[in-house]
């Protein structure tokens, strides 16, 4: 029996493939005393970057067929098969609700949102802060090269996005196994082990997934948030082989690892999605959201690469990238800080 299904729902709330534990107010009263206590370098001592994007490699069509430009975190622009997909766009200076409380960026956005080239679709994930900035979502809807896009999402997301000013006539949401293709890119949403919710009070009224991108010549699964579960196997084998699997390695520890992967879990699920092509770490370096110090995820993933030949694509921030089948690339900028 498959384990890629259509999400289930209890009342009005979201299910997991498989149970979670997610933290509230219980939580924090465990995790408070441990930030209190910490002393791992969490912001960076000496200022990164700045990193600064050149608009103008937009121009020029892709070498590779496969190009990136990691903004930092898990925001991308990603360039398969001449289709442009914005994803998970955080332009905000904080990863909260409050504009002067909260994670605050380690550097600047490389690229202004009014430089972006023309996207054809812009993905967002889930309705987390780190995710969905809502003044990069306010400012992305009033954007000329944003005009024709399609805003592809889980289901129930819309509500949000539309609140924030995208047109609901571009807004496409999506049920897990769920797809749909724009400019010939197919776009597919796929089961995650997480939750949604920008409170409290709100937690798994919108769907969280993650995404397989299928071009004329390319497949890309993005893997968004979420912890381990059985089914990563299976997405391999339906949907890959991928020529690069994007998955996060921070924001982790091990009283939330049922809904965050950390490093060895991220390379756990490279191996079971079937280990091929090349493996892009995402979500770290640029905003503090767990007790690791901020280097620490990159260069745990650094070790296990060594150790099981794992090849990884780790370009600077903001520097359009072309992905070249079986070239790996380490630009290592974190050591040089």
């Amino acid at each position: 029996m498959t384990m890629l299904q259509r999400a289930r729902k209890a009342g009005s709330k979201f299910l997991n493939p498989v149970d979670v534990v997610v933290g509230g107010l219980r939580m924090m009263v465990k995790v408070l005393p441990l930030y209190l206590s910490n002393k791992e370098e969490r912001v960076p001592a000496i200022p990164l970057g700045p990193f600064t994007t050149d608009a103008t490699l937009y121009q020029t069509p892709t070498e590779s067929g496969l190009r990136v430009t990691w903004m930092g975190h898990s925001s991308l622009l990603l360039e398969i098969d001449d289709v442009r997909v914005l994803i998970d766009p955080v332009w905000d200076q904080r990863a909260s609700p409050i504009r002067w409380m909260g994670p605050k960026r380690f550097f600047p956005a490389p690229l202004r949102l009014e430089d972006l080239p023309k996207i054809d679709i812009v993905l967002i994930s889930h309705d987390h802060y780190d995710h969905l900035g809502k003044s990069t979502i306010q400012r992305l809807a009033r954007l000329g090269p944003i005009a024709d896009a399609r805003w592809v999402t889980s289901l129930n997301v819309g509500r949000l996005l539309r609140a924030f000013g995208v047109a609901a006539n571009r807004l496409t949401e999506l049920d897990w196994t769920e797809s749909v293709t724009v400019a010939g890119c197919q776009v597919t949403a796929l089961p995650a082990r997480h939750f949604s919710g920008r409170s409290l009070s709100n937690r798994f009224e919108t769907l969280w997934s993650s995404f397989v991108l299928k071009g004329a010549k390319h497949t890309v699964y993005y893997g968004a948030d979420s912890g381990w579960w059985d089914g990563f196997a299976e997405i391999g084998r339906t949907y890959g082989p991928f020529d690069l699997t994007m998955l996060e390695i921070g924001a982790y520890n091990d009283l939330w690892k049922d809904i965050h992967l950390g490093p060895d879990g991220a390379v756990k699920v490279f191996e079971a999605l079937g280990g091929h092509g090349l493996f892009l770490p995402i979500h770290w370096g640029l905003f503090d959201l767990a007790l690791h110090a901020w280097r620490q995820p990159i260069e745990r993933v650094f070790e296990l690469a060594d150790e099981r030949g794992i090849p990884l694509w780790t370009p600077e921030p903001g520097r359009p990238t072309e992905v070249v089948r079986g070239t790996p690339l380490r630009s290592e900028w974190w050591r040089k800080r």
